[in-house]
């Protein structure tokens, strides 16, 4: 069983001092390019918007981030503006092992609709083709970690555990933003799905 580590969203901009930062988000970091170090297979996600994405508050007169709409593929949280294409928050963070990587997908690019997962933007139809690039490899194990554990991430292992993959997410190795209740809601949701959570390697 050939088994893949998908590191999820791991950008300046969801780290302290970032537009969008997840509390404690670069404490992972180092830990993360241990488990880089040994990975059979490596694949980054890369959050990567058009400026005035639909996502962004700035888009929508009178919002405010955090604020939810609805969207014609349903409810959507506003954000900062983040993850810009190009630009330095985009980065992923410095001290990340990125050229270790086999694969970057990128996400968010349609201007139109937010994309959270890796396998699929927010219509959950459109996909990304990371599923794709993992059965030709022969990858049915997927090891999770990253940013944030609520949303980008929870949003992956779901997709990955309903395309049939086993999914683990290293709970240790994620730090979340927990928007109204959300960590709890994704955390029970991953389990609904099958997959593994897991404090560390135990």
């Amino acid at each position: 069983m050939t088994q893949a580590l998908i590191v999820i969203d791991l950008q300046t901009d969801f780290c302290p001092g970032g537009a969008l930062a997840v509390p404690e988000g670069d404490t992972i970091v180092a830990p993360v390019n241990a488990l880089i170090a040994e990975a059979d297979a490596v694949i980054l996600t890369q959050d990567w918007h058009p400026a005035g994405h639909s996502s962004f508050a700035s888009s929508h007169d009178g919002k405010a981030p955090y604020d939810m709409i609805d969207m014609p593929y349903g409810p959507q949280v506003l954000w900062p503006d983040h993850c810009i294409q190009g630009s330095l928050g985009a980065q992923f963070h410095p001290e990340l092992h990125v050229d270790q990587a086999d694969l970057i997908i990128r996400k968010g690019y349609n201007p139109q609709i937010d994309s959270y997962s890796a396998f699929f933007e927010n219509d959950h139809t459109t996909p990304t083709g990371l599923e794709g690039y993992l059965r030709t490899r022969g990858i049915d194990e997927l090891v999770m970690v990253g940013l944030a554990l609520d949303f980008c991430v929870n949003f992956s292992a779901v997709d990955a555990a309903k395309l049939g993959f086993k999914v683990r997410v290293r709970e240790d190795l994620c730090r979340a933003i927990d928007l109204n209740g959300s960590l709890e809601a994704a955390r029970a949701g991953m389990q609904d799905a099958g997959v593994t959570l897991e404090a560390n390697h135990g």
